[in-house]
């Protein structure tokens, strides 16, 4: 590669990274694979330990021969890669990125030259009364206990919220014995029959979708759609959900694990601290990095695959990732195939109307703000309620979401705002009576995610 001799550095070893670094190796180079996980998969496809038995159709279903081909592809290409794994990116800066390897807390400064980041997805969280209590999960996190630790969240499953993931992990959950009291869909079936012509556009991927909601019902798991979710009630863990069906009359079910989410959300920090540019996606109902047909982000020598620059799902994810390493090969004078790069742009432009569809399909339930009270927990790191962000709106003139974080501590916890935010900008945006992409967003802080306090500086340890 001309340009630089420093290695081109993938973060994150899901469908994008993985895909991205097949191709780069492919054509003589050996890139650096940071990852978080143990063992690469991305969530979707999360790998299990490698003591772990349980066969892959029940972990992954209909997903079982992706999965078990990316994790093959993966470990064929140990030999041609830098796979570095335990490895949490907790900050970005030019030209370098720090690192903390998991196992033995340490430091390491990691340089690069190129940098990819699929860096991927996470649960869309919209809080409802008594989320806070102890067996209550985000639909993710229940697929995390089943695919690498080999349990479930409870014996009596309640899954709520939308999108296609809720009824994944329903179907997951089932196949693995246990008992899913229900599915809450906030979706109503009228929803799901107008985005069928734009889902026929995928049409092996929306017969999948009917044959777990087919198999669901089959299998006596009740299904409802349209519904809201009004509270969790329980006193030591949550121990029932209370909800409203399309009629408005009010139902109680008895449980003992909630899993909850609406679709995911990009996972957009780092790209943040990099500089990139953002924008507003109407049909992410986000603000995402900006980047090219390609996948270029709006800074040089950065590039963005996967659903870190919007939800696509795992087909798209291994497109752009093959597509962003063509493009930096491109970048570096190295020769690639053109009429690849044409078909798989072409691949991600004919997929965008089947996500329209889905966004019709699973629309978020953009009157939530308006139903949650005062007392809901929003922000649980730092105890912030509904009420708090309504009054600072209403008292303290806050109508941008930075502003909001100053005056309330809303997204200063662990988890920086990746859980609570937003919700936050659906509640500010209620609060002053405008559009939810007016309030702007949280920026990215460094450090992304936790790490020890011994880890002062961004140079802290060895460089790579």
């Amino acid at each position: 590669m001309t340009g630089t001799a420093l290695q081109p550095v993938i973060v994150g070893a899901g469908p994008a990274g993985i895909r991205a670094a097949q191709t780069l190796a492919a054509r003589g180079l050996r890139p650096v694979l940071i990852d978080e996980a143990t063992r690469g998969g991305g969530q979707i496809y999360r790998r299990p330990p490698a003591h772990f038995r349980r066969a892959p159709q029940l972990l992954y279903g209909t997903e079982a021969s992706r999965a078990t081909a990316l994790h093959q592809t993966l470990d064929d290409l140990q030999a041609q890669i830098d796979h570095q794994p335990d490895s949490l990116v907790w900050n970005a800066q030019a030209g370098r990125l720090d690192v903390l390897h998991g196992p033995t807390q340490t430091g390491r400064s990691v340089p690069y030259g190129q940098l990819i980041l699929a860096s991927g997805a996470t649960d869309r969280v919209l809080p409802v009364p008594g989320w806070t209590l102890p067996g209550v999960y985000t639909l993710g996190g229940a697929q995390v206990a089943l695919k690498f630790q080999g349990c479930t969240i409870g014996s009596r499953v309640v899954l709520m919220g939308s999108g296609p993931l809720l009824y994944l992990v329903a179907y997951q959950y089932a196949k693995a014995g246990a008992t899913v009291a229900a599915v809450l869909d906030t979706a109503h079936f009228a929803d799901q029959l107008a985005a069928l012509p734009a889902m026929l556009t995928q049409p092996a991927v929306l017969a999948k979708g009917l044959y777990l909601v087919a198999w669901l019902r089959a299998h006596g798991v009740p299904v409802h759609r349209g519904v809201r979710p009004l509270r969790l009630e329980g006193d030591t863990r949550v121990a029932a959900v209370v909800w409203q069906d399309s009629q408005a009359r009010e139902h109680t079910l008895a449980c003992d694990a909630v899993g909850l989410g609406h679709a995911l959300r990009s996972e957009t920090q780092l790209a943040d601290l990099l500089g990139c540019r953002f924008a507003w996606a109407p049909l992410h109902r986000a603000h995402l990095p900006e980047r090219d047909a390609q996948g270029r982000s709006s800074v040089p020598g950065v590039y963005i695959a996967g659903d870190g620059a919007g939800i696509m799902g795992a087909d798209a994810a291994e497109w752009s990732g093959e597509l962003a390493a063509l493009t930096l090969l491109q970048d570096h004078g190295v020769a690639t195939d053109a009429s690849r790069v044409q078909v798989l742009q072409q691949r991600l432009e004919h997929l965008l109307r089947f996500r329209a569809g889905l966004e019709r399909a699973f629309p978020f339930p953009a009157d939530w703000a308006a139903h949650a009270p005062d007392a809901l927990v929003v922000c649980r790191c730092e105890h912030v309620t509904a009420g708090d962000l309504r009054a600072c709106a209403r008292e303290a003139g806050a109508d941008e979401m930075n502003r909001l974080k100053a005056l309330t501590r809303v997204g200063m916890g662990r988890c920086q705002g990746r859980m609570c935010g937003v919700a936050a900008a659906e509640v500010l945006a209620h609060a002053c009576g405008t559009p939810v992409d007016r309030v702007g967003r949280l920026r990215g802080q460094a450090p992304i995610k936790p790490i020890p306090i011994h880890l002062q500086s961004a140079g802290t340890g060895a460089q790579a």
